[in-house]
């Protein structure tokens, strides 16, 4: 791994979190990631699963953690079992875990090689009545390829038919959107990489340059800085590219006159960043390009100011909707008529402004949470506000992340320049 170690407080916080949720006489079982195929003899970079790094902080495929509060074999409430390491594999991999060096990763005292989890697991699984399996439970995505947290939890099923069996996920919903300190350094830690970069491409930006070698030069100033990568595919979009919300090619010539919309954000130590700016290919917005600009920026101020405890995903989104709909008729997109008449289901100001203004964020970009439940103190949000105009080859969102707290949101963003007047002085500077 490229980051500096984590301090292990963060797994133990967090597995205990977990364990007071349990169900009494019951055991948790979650497994890292697969080694994704990619073809011929090779893998895809491996990532690890989200869930099982909040647990551990083990960044290794052939993984498992068991937690069995108060089991009645001493010592044994929390099991972790690693892969067994050999010079071969040293050779050809590269070093992996000792046993004391995850137990110094994870605070977990007992761990086993992965050989020995066979006849160790089924002791413990006996001596409980409830077993929790993990699966990804993220309500907007669904998936043909089957994990291996769902592969071994079919197997126990079919092993251990006379045990109840509970989902994790339901726990997890509830804890992993409230960071804790630990989680928010490391965040910030991201947040610092992301900044540098944009600060990079500021400078790099000229008239002529393709979306492609402006991530590139994000991608090289992630991992100058100990990221691991990028923590979703960037988006570079020039010109009309930035009305394609989930525009990916990244391979155009940017124009002068056009606007740069990027969506990017470093990975660091498994946890994300989110950062979208937009700035002038030839270092000066027109003035119909900084009135769209700021008309999305004050809606952003606007609807940073309404994350805080209580407020829900839904109200939230009504009322942002409100604020864009106001910007929308002063920069004369749409008309009180259009309003007057539209369907409340596909209100006017959606033409313009298609997508939700925030999302939870934390191990994952699009971070495990209840979509329905109120926002809490430790909640961690991006505030990504947009218009698009297709007909004018202009597309602007921008975008900061955040922490709730009980005294006010946080914006974690704040020192990365987003105000017009200063991008384009840092560009011509």
């Amino acid at each position: 791994m490229k980051y500096k170690p984590l301090n292990p407080e963060l797994f133990k916080l967090n597995r205990a979190r977990f364990t007071s949720k349990m169900l009494r006489s019951s055991i948790a079982i979650f497994h890292s990631n697969d080694q994704m195929p990619r073809n011929g003899d090779s893998f895809f970079p491996f990532r690890q699963n989200s869930d099982f790094f909040y647990l551990t902080g083990i960044d290794q495929e052939e993984s498992v953690l068991v937690l069995f509060p108060k089991c009645p074999k001493e010592g044994f409430e929390e099991v972790l079992f690693v892969k067994e390491t050999s010079e071969h594999i040293a050779i050809w991999e590269g070093h992996k875990y000792t046993k004391e060096e995850a137990q110094k990763t994870s605070g977990i005292k007992k761990v086993f090689w992965l050989s020995e989890m066979d006849t160790i697991l089924h002791e413990m699984i006996l001596l409980a009545k409830r077993i929790y399996i993990n699966g990804n439970e993220n309500d907007r995505f669904v998936s043909e390829v089957m994990t291996r947290d769902h592969r071994k939890a079919l197997e126990l099923q079919q092993k251990y038919p006379g045990h109840k069996y509970h989902r994790s996920q339901i726990i997890m919903k509830k804890l992993a959107p409230i960071k804790s300190s630990y989680e928010v350094e490391v965040i910030k830690e991201a947040i610092a990489i992301t900044h540098k970069a944009f600060l990079k491409v500021l400078k790099f930006v000229k008239p002529g340059v393709m979306e492609y070698e402006i991530e590139a030069e994000i991608i090289g100033e992630f991992i100058r800085n100990r990221a691991s990568d990028h923590a979703y595919y960037p988006i570079i979009a020039s010109g009309g590219s930035a009305c394609v919300l989930h525009y990916v090619e990244n391979n155009k010539k940017c124009k002068a006159g056009d606007v740069i919309l990027m969506d990017f954000g470093a990975e660091y130590a498994n946890y994300a960043s989110d950062l979208t700016r937009c700035i002038p290919v030839n270092g000066r917005f027109t003035k119909r390009q900084k009135d769209v600009y700021n008309a999305v920026l004050r809606v952003m101020n606007e609807a940073k100011q309404m994350l805080v405890p209580g407020n829900t995903l839904t109200e939230y989104h009504k009322e942002v909707g409100k604020i864009m709909e106001s910007e929308l008729l002063g920069l004369k997109l749409i008309s009180k008529a259009d309003i007057k008449n539209q369907d409340p289901d596909k209100p006017a100001y959606k033409k313009y402004f298609m997508h939700g203004t925030s999302h939870h964020m934390g191990l994952d970009v699009h971070d495990l949470a209840n979509r329905y439940d109120p926002f809490m103190a430790g909640n961690v949000f991006t505030c990504e506000p947009g218009i698009y105009i297709p007909e004018e080859n202009l597309g602007i969102r921008l975008e900061n992340d955040l922490l709730i707290t009980d005294h006010g949101p946080v914006d974690l963003m704040a020192d990365i320049p987003i105000l017009a007047e200063e991008i384009e002085d840092l560009m011509n500077a």
